[in-house]
């Protein structure tokens, strides 16, 4: 017989443990993060008395590829407008805690006398709280639909976004023997052109292509292909120079904006739970008990760090992003953990072999222990303020709690500033495209047209004119968009003096535009620089002129929008786009929250008028969801049916109450046994009430829940009741019911 590869062996006893293990963890009610943590410890080689993992080589494999797709999913969940529509608060807020947090765990670090890069991966992973245990936390305490929640949610995102951001930082920081600033704005500069050229990219090609092959893709092969891109990008990020986990999450946000986004996301999800699960079980596996020992106290110290960094500077930093004490505290009190992207920091500095072996056991042991206080943190939030409210002046406490409500509105911009803003932005993406499209041109394109005409005038002019004929609709679009916007009409019109800038501000992006075009001719021209500086102004003037490179580019920009906004007008048509008066509520108290009907809820068939939710727990119904249709401002003869999603207007505490009204009011299943529907036989007496009443009359239905099946008359079937036939003495009659119901009509008779 064949023997069982090891391959195999390993990744049946890991299944198995972590199998048995999250079950426990599911029963205590704790997040299975921690179970998979701790099957990995019970299956690794520092547990003598256990089976243990033999190819530890082949599961790191498996977990890096767990990781890659543990990011392509949160690509998924994740869009970068929302980022855009959050505005400045949650920015601002997730920029102090990471400072914050990085500069405590460098602090910390130091103060043990770890070496440098220690230190700085250390406050890396301390500065990444747990979106995961977080989401799980809140849902466990019934909070996911709190206001205070949406806020923390909000900001963990920008976190991991920002955690993508800085594990390409800290590659390029673990790289160089003596980084300096030079070499970190190199970085920034690389991850902001390739993040925006891949988006842009992305966006604009996708979305077409799955669209073209929507009618031939079922889930199999939507599943092949999202997964295949995943990998593509994920390998073209390694080409240059990032991680593989970063190209997996750049193409799940790119396909976070495509119709398909959702069904993609069910799709992968038993995916990333299985290779997720192994990368976290693999966490656990570097757990070396002896370390833990040994560093009781820096564990000890860290967990604290965490934790009482977070309810201070946390709470401080969204008070800084605008919040009131109150909500800033239930925000910071609640990120006061570390969870799977410390894990991938730590992972990181293993891998590149700048960290010590014991700071990955050491981070695995503060998360695991602050994961376990992260509910009674939550719940901590509101006495902690209350303490707080008892000891500060009322002036203070007042003032800090209206901080929200007296924030300048963002939409009352300058419109110089607005205008000037878009102009950059404007600039800042074809200028990527336009570079990309040439660096394309030059690697690829020119060496094949020289590998095949040679290397002459023909070939240069020949790879010159198509390469500026592709960057023409990027070069008219910098110069002339905005050149009509409201903003720069209205300035235009305002005054005389606003003028001569709006002038300057198209001649600074011609210039821009023109340096692109010298740059090419330069490369394929030996001309010299006044009369390359003469052909390109010519040729630019050519290109703002033209009516076809006009078409094209606007025809170019209108399909981006489109695919930007794919996802949003399918949204709308089947009824899933929430309401835009959603952010403009005046009160900051209320907001919507959505609920589900549950399937065996007693408020099933019943209409809102019968049900006056209004009066009993103080909110609106705005809209009913029902499939793909939403009945907005339904009226009080509108019925729910199950699985009804309804989104509802009313306050934290109104909502909190509401919610659990919804998963208290349902039909109790309990006694689900003495509910089997019985056949009994029914002889009328002379003292029986039913006695010369018809089947109406005797209430037999509306009065005991029965129903009478037929009328015995000695015949081989049962005789039908005429509904004007009235009831006589030894009439026999067979009836179906519930037992009870039964019973309480034969006592009747």
């Amino acid at each position: 017989m064949a023997e069982l590869p090891t391959l195999i062996q390993d990744l049946a006893l890991i299944l198995v443990v972590a199998g048995i293990v999250t079950l426990v963890f599911k029963r205590l009610k704790q997040p299975l993060v921690l179970g998979y943590i701790v099957a990995g410890f019970l299956v690794s080689p520092h547990m003598p008395y256990t089976a243990s993992v033999v190819d530890m080589a082949n599961i790191h494999l498996w977990a890096d590829i767990g990781v890659m797709f543990l990011l392509f999913s949160l690509g998924l969940d994740f869009s970068f407008k929302k980022i855009v529509k959050m505005g400045a608060s949650p920015i601002i807020s997730v920029v102090c805690i990471i400072f914050a947090m990085s500069l405590l765990g460098v602090i910390v670090g130091n103060a043990f006398g770890w070496s440098q890069m220690d230190c700085i991966f250390l406050g890396g992973m301390l500065a990444m709280s747990s979106t995961t245990i977080i989401y799980k936390a809140f849902d466990d305490l019934g909070l996911r639909q709190q206001q205070f929640a949406g806020l923390v949610m909000s900001v963990l995102i920008l976190e991991d976004i920002l955690a993508i951001v800085m594990m390409v930082m800290l590659s390029a920081i673990a790289s160089g023997s003596n980084p300096d600033g030079g070499q970190m704005l190199e970085s920034i500069l690389s991850i902001v052109f390739f993040l925006v050229l891949w988006l842009v990219v992305g966006i604009f090609a996708i979305p077409l292509f799955l669209r073209s092959v929507r009618k031939q893709i079922n889930n199999e092969v939507l599943l092949i292909v999202s997964l295949g891109l995943c990998c593509a990008m994920a390998v073209f990020s390694t080409k240059v120079g990032f991680s593989s986990a970063f190209g997996a999450f750049i193409m799940g946000s790119i396909l976070a904006e495509t119709v398909e986004a959702e069904r993609i996301e069910k799709l992968v999800d038993p995916v990333k739970n299985l290779f997720g699960a192994i990368f976290f079980v693999s966490v656990g596996m570097l757990v070396d008990p002896q370390i833990l020992v040994d560093y009781a106290l820096p564990i000890f110290i860290l967990v604290m760090t965490i934790i009482v960094g977070q309810a201070i500077f946390g709470s401080i930093s969204f008070m800084l992003g605008g919040e009131s004490l109150k909500s800033a505290m239930r925000c910071g009190f609640s990120m006061a953990q570390i969870g799977e992207f410390s894990f991938i920091i730590a992972s990181l500095g293993l891998s590149l072999g700048v960290i010590g072996d014991f700071l990955y056991p050491v981070v695995v042991a503060v998360s695991v222990i602050t994961t376990f206080l992260t509910p009674y943190m939550i719940r901590l939030a509101t006495p902690a303020y209350n303490l707080l409210e008892a000891h500060l002046p009322s002036q203070v406490i007042k003032t800090l709690n209206q901080l929200s409500v007296s924030r300048p509105n963002t939409a009352q911009k300058s419109k110089w500033k607005s205008l000037l803003l878009q102009m950059a932005l404007n600039v800042i993406v074809y200028s990527i495209l336009a570079s990309a499209t040439i660096a394309i041109m030059f690697m690829f394109f020119h060496p094949f047209v020289v590998d095949m005409l040679g290397q002459t005038w023909y070939s240069n002019a020949i790879t010159g004119v198509t390469t500026v004929m592709l960057i023409a609709p990027f070069l008219r679009a910098m110069v002339m968009k905005k050149n009509r916007s409201p903003e720069f009409r209205a300035l235009w019109a305002e005054s005389n003096r606003n003028r001569l800038p709006l002038l300057f501000t198209i001649l600074v992006r011609f210039v821009i535009a023109l340096s692109f075009v010298f740059t090419v001719c330069s490369h394929l021209l030996h001309f010299g620089t006044s009369l390359l500086l003469t052909v390109g102004v010519v040729v630019l003037v050519a290109i703002i002129l033209s009516r076809g490179i006009k078409k094209r580019s606007i025809l170019l920009e209108r399909l981006f929008v489109n695919n930007l906004r794919s996802r949003e007008i399918e949204a709308e048509v089947h009824g899933k786009k929430r309401p835009l008066y959603e952010g403009k509520l005046l009160d900051r108290d209320i907001h919507i929250a959505d609920f589900d009907i549950p399937q065996d809820s007693m408020w099933v068939g019943k209409t809102l008028k019968e049900l006056n939710l209004g009066h009993q727990y103080g909110v609106h119904v705005s809209s009913i969801l029902r499939g793909s249709q939403r009945l907005n401002i339904p009226d009080g003869d509108s019925r729910l049916y199950p699985l009804d999603r309804i989104e509802v207007i009313g306050s934290d505490q109104q909502l909190a109450i509401f919610g659990q009204a919804i998963q208290q009011q349902v039909v109790n299943t309990d006694d689900i046994e003495r509910r089997e529907m019985k056949l009994r036989q029914f002889i009328i007496t002379e003292s029986s009430p039913f006695v010369g009443k018809t089947l109406k009359e005797s209430g037999i239905r509306s009065e005991y829940g029965c129903m009478v099946v037929g009328l015995e008359e000695g015949k081989e079937n049962l005789s039908r009741i005429a509904p004007d036939r009235r009831f006589q003495v030894n009439d026999i009659i067979w009836i179906v019911g519930e037992e009870q119901d039964i019973s309480h009509l034969l006592r009747a008779r």
